[in-house]
């Protein structure tokens, strides 16, 4: 008997969480956060505490995996998978994790942002907690059975992303949440295509595939074309006496590598600001996955952070800041320096760089129009969307689940507008929404075997 558990994900993007039940041997895959409620949620605190399970709960940031006790399957839980280290897939843990007897199992560099986020936040986890080389196996322990897990590597916007195949004796069950096909990325390897197409003839029962772009007909262009827009941005503008400000994804180490690159060739010296991008790049410094560390000061506690701005007003074309706040949150770097609440002043002609897309929730919308209007108002030039996304576009995933060849496919990560835009494709490709093709709710399951 094998079951399937849409447990989150499946009704907004975030929150991801995926079952597997094989007989009496159930496997979590990813335990994320749904971003926005904690977000509206701090904006309404006066005094910001670690929020606890229960409040994550009911503000419904993080999965409702209850339904696995609603079924007798607590204890039967043997292991929770980790695809990548973004806060959407790996956030959860600290507060989930504990419920089970499982071992956390995850890439090195996805382990160690975990091990980073529940220091930061004073947690711990009684889990043993495993890190998996990308492109390697590891043995899980059923009641009855050992099952093969597989880590294969694949692009996304952060490093050591996996696609996780479960060996079952039913067929492989592949989970593809989230990723791109880059042939030229900057860090680390490309897709290991050959192992995917192994899979794929030794037969995939179901396939749990990303869905955020689903609808876009296009193929999702690699990040060395996000390095070359940053490269015009940055140096084919006027900018001499300027201050520049780029804000990206903190954990998107590719691109933060491509800004230093240039920035070294402006011949001016590169500062982090902010307590997230410390988390990300201090955890792949310490796996000797920096390329860039010497190039870059880091600074994150208030008081460093006021000195080194003091230091940036009066010396203005001889640093570039690298921010947190580019999707403008509330009491991110950028948000205090257009509301200039730390020591530096914009001047009109400063330039800031949004290295990244508005995650199109509405808290996310209404910040980011605040934040570029606040830095209009101060004569500030703003270079909006210099980047590629990391996830998958329409045709990508058509070339993926012709390469697949899955008896089974379920859209994930998205609202039911996107889950169904990757069952239309999957249409064209000759499967059938009901029948082979599953568009699921968080907290439903479904018997595949």
């Amino acid at each position: 008997m094998i079951k399937l558990f849409s447990i989150g994900g499946y009704d907004e993007v975030g929150k991801n969480m995926t079952a597997i039940q094989i007989d009496n041997d159930v496997f979590l895959f990813d335990c994320g956060l749904f971003l926005p409620p904690i977000v509206a949620m701090q904006e309404q605190e006066v005094q910001k505490e670690k929020p606890s399970e229960r409040k994550l709960r009911n503000i419904e940031a993080i999965p409702n995996d209850l339904i696995l006790e609603n079924f007798g399957l607590r204890n039967k839980v043997r292991a929770i998978f980790v695809s990548h280290a973004h806060l959407d897939h790996i956030g959860a843990i600290p507060y989930i994790a504990p419920r089970y007897n499982a071992e956390v199992i995850g890439t090195p560099y996805s382990i160690e942002v975990l091990n980073s986020i529940m220091k930061d936040n004073d947690q711990t986890i009684k889990n043993k907690i495993t890190s998996i080389t990308p492109n390697s196996s590891y043995t899980v322990r059923g009641e009855r059975h050992d099952y093969k897990v597989e880590f294969i590597n694949i692009t996304h916007s952060t490093l050591q992303t996996a696609m996780i195949a479960l060996h079952t004796p039913a067929g492989v069950i592949l989970y593809a949440n989230d990723f791109k096909f880059d042939n030229s990325p900057i860090l680390g390897k490309k897709p290991n295509y050959e192992r995917l197409k192994e899979i794929a003839k030794e037969g995939v029962l179901a396939l749990i595939v990303d869905s955020l772009y689903a609808s876009d007909e296009r193929k999702t262009p690699s990040e060395k074309i996000a390095r070359g827009l940053l490269e015009d941005v940055m140096l084919t503008t006027t900018n001499e006496d300027a201050c520049i400000v780029i804000t990206t994804f903190s954990s998107h180490i590719a691109r933060l590598k491509s800004i230093v690159d240039f920035s070294k060739q402006l011949g001016r010296k590169t500062i982090f600001i902010g307590r997230s991008l410390n988390k990300y790049v201090s955890a792949a410094n310490r796996l000797k996955l920096v390329p860039f560390m010497n190039d870059i000061s880091i600074v994150s506690y208030r008081h460093q952070i006021e000195k080194i701005l003091n230091i940036v007003n009066k010396n203005r074309d001889k640093f570039l800041i690298v921010c947190t706040g580019h999707q403008g949150e509330p009491g991110s770097v950028l948000d205090r320096l257009s509301r200039k609440q730390l020591p530096f002043q914009f001047m009109s002609q400063d330039h800031v760089i949004f290295s990244s897309k508005t995650i199109p929730t509405p808290v996310n919308i209404a910040a980011k129009k605040e934040l570029e209007h606040r830095l209009k108002i101060q004569g500030v030039r703003i270079f909006d969307m210099v980047h590629v996304s990391g996830h998958a576009g329409r045709e990508d995933l058509r070339d993926f689940i012709n390469m697949i060849n899955p008896e089974h496919l379920f859209p994930a990560h998205g609202d039911t507008q996107k889950l169904n835009a990757l069952g239309e494709l999957a249409t064209e490709l000759g499967y059938k929404i009901g029948k082979n093709v599953h568009i699921m709710h968080d907290g439903q399951k479904i018997q595949l075997r």
